[in-house]
């Protein structure tokens, strides 16, 4: 086989998926992750439809990840007074499974541990490709050269800024942040997985989400294109205070309670396009670093379907980049293109009392069924070839 070392920069869903099926076909993997450890907790993700549980299916994992799913929750939009309005679904956002972010890493971590090398604390710095390999730089290990590097580092993905150009080129803000704070109450195994209740409430260009399945606070709001540190959580606070604190409703208790929240995370809404080529040389993206849509209600399907896909279609090809990048930029095209159908921005808060309303009469409307099977339909848009029946597998067990 060809092109035997792979380098995985990111050990978050589609790093961790990626090497299972690598390390499986034969390929000798390492993940490197710039957290010095796996992430905990997070928000709730969640897979829909036949295709994505036929991938967790074929990892081994669908049980493990159903043990540890979510309830399902739903979001009532209710006035200033607490009022209810109309209700969203828990099944459109929480999907078939809903599982913790955290919990999912964990699961698929364990699936390859032993057989993958995990190096925590780092980050590439540098890629020099060559005939027969590319030479990597890390932030602090010693450099060293790989047959392949595969980006599964996020949206904001350091592997495709040093291989295809700056963010900027290919991430295109959408008009709108979210800001989730405090781990989901899922993350106490105690809790209850019975059907359960969020309350949200909007006034123009600003969403707030209390007690939600993907955190205990949501904040989802206007804005053009802050400047401002992803990890600075200080900033981020400071930000959502000055924008929620002319609502009313729960917002002044939820600001007052977020001061003790240690674990906030406020990043832009934003898409990723890449114009259906994922691949350049020996370098290939994969999850969000490729076709990423914030909150749009499929990155994390697309992350392991995408993993599922890339490492298939190298096996394949015995180790043929060439080929098999090919293949899986034709693949992904097609069936990425759902992460581009929407803006959860824009749907979740409208920028205007109109746009509030004619939003939730759309909810409680046929229409919105429409699209929840439209959303099935998608997700399973997809010719899933059975790899590991046409590839041997090395044993793991």
């Amino acid at each position: 086989m060809r092109n035997q070392t792979v380098l995985i920069s990111g050990a978050g869903i589609a790093g961790p998926a990626l090497a299972y099926w690598l390390q499986r076909y034969g390929f000798t993997v390492t993940v490197v992750e710039r957290a010095p450890a796996l992430r905990p907790g997070g928000q709730a993700v969640d897979f829909k439809g036949r295709t994505h549980l036929t991938v967790l299916e074929r990892m081994g994992v669908l049980d493990a990840v159903r043990a540890r799913r979510t309830g399902t929750t739903d979001t009532v939009f209710v006035d200033d007074d607490g009022r209810e309005l109309v209700v969203m679904s828990g099944d459109f956002t929480g999907g078939d499974i809903e599982i913790l972010r955290g919990d999912l890493a964990e699961i698929l971590y364990e699936k390859n541990s032993e057989a993958v090398e995990y190096v925590f604390g780092d980050t590439i710095t540098a890629l020099a490709e060559t005939a027969d390999g590319v030479r990597v730089q890390f932030e602090h290990g010693q450099p060293r050269t790989f047959d392949l590097v595969l980006g599964a580092d996020g949206i904001h993905s350091r592997v495709r800024k040093l291989a295809f150009g700056p963010g900027s080129d290919y991430v295109h803000h959408l008009g709108h942040y979210y800001c989730v704070a405090g781990a989901s109450r899922w993350s106490d195994p105690t809790a209850s997985r019975e059907r359960a209740r969020a309350y949200a409430h909007n006034i123009p260009g600003k969403l707030a989400i209390d007690g939600g399945p993907k955190a205990q606070q949501m904040y989802l709001f206007a804005s053009p294109a802050l400047d401002f540190a992803r990890d600075d959580t200080a900033a981020a606070r400071r930000i959502i205070e000055s924008t929620y604190a002319d609502m009313g409703w729960h917002a002044p208790r939820m600001l007052a309670d977020l001061a003790g929240f240690d674990d906030i995370y406020l990043d832009s809404i934003s898409q990723v396009r890449m114009n259906g080529t994922y691949t350049r040389g020996r370098v290939a993206l994969v999850g969000d670093s490729a076709y990423g849509n914030t909150l749009g209600g499929f990155g994390t399907g697309l992350a392991v379907v995408g993993a599922y896909v890339l490492a298939g279609e190298l096996a394949l090809a015995d180790g043929d980049h060439v080929t098999a990048f090919a293949a899986y930029d034709r693949i992904m095209k097609h069936y990425a293109k759902i992460a581009g159908n929407s803006n959860a921005g824009s749907f979740l808060a409208p920028k205007t009392a109109l746009g509030i309303k004619v939003r939730n009469w759309f909810l409680g409307s046929r229409g919105f069924s429409l699209m929840l099977k439209y959303g099935d339909k998608a997700a399973n848009d997809i010719d899933l070839i059975d790899y590991p029946a046409r590839v041997e597998l090395t044993d793991v067990s």
